[in-house]
């Protein structure tokens, strides 16, 4: 009889191939959808990230202090650049949530 080349299962394991890490995190799902927000200096693109997606540290431009690892924050591009797209995402800050709502709209 011809021996198979598939791999033999061990014993005690189930035959689902489905783990509990492959299955989808939704709170990381919807942390990597951009949201457009409209306000008196352009259209921006607002990014939330989650604590456990936050690895580096990163300066407020609000209040100019430290973003660290494993903190919840906001990351902001202009969506209404003039040298496009990649310029724009090039250029993205990174923002505690209450300094990009309380951000004052100066023109530069």
């Amino acid at each position: 009889m011809p021996r198979s080349n598939r791999p033999r299962r061990r014993s005690g394991t189930g035959s689902s191939k489905w783990t509990r890490e492959s299955e989808l995190d939704l709170d990381r799902a919807r942390a990597g959808i951009p949201e457009r927000q409209n306000a008196p200096d352009g259209e921006w693109n607002v990014r939330r990230i989650t604590g456990s997606n936050a690895a580096k540290d990163y300066t407020c431009p609000g209040c100019h202090r430290t973003i660290g690892p494993g903190i919840e924050h906001l990351v902001a591009w202009r969506a209404d650049s003039l040298f496009g797209g990649e310029t724009a995402l090039a250029e993205r800050r990174h923002w505690h949530p209450r300094c990009w709502q309380t951000r004052s709209f100066r023109y530069r």
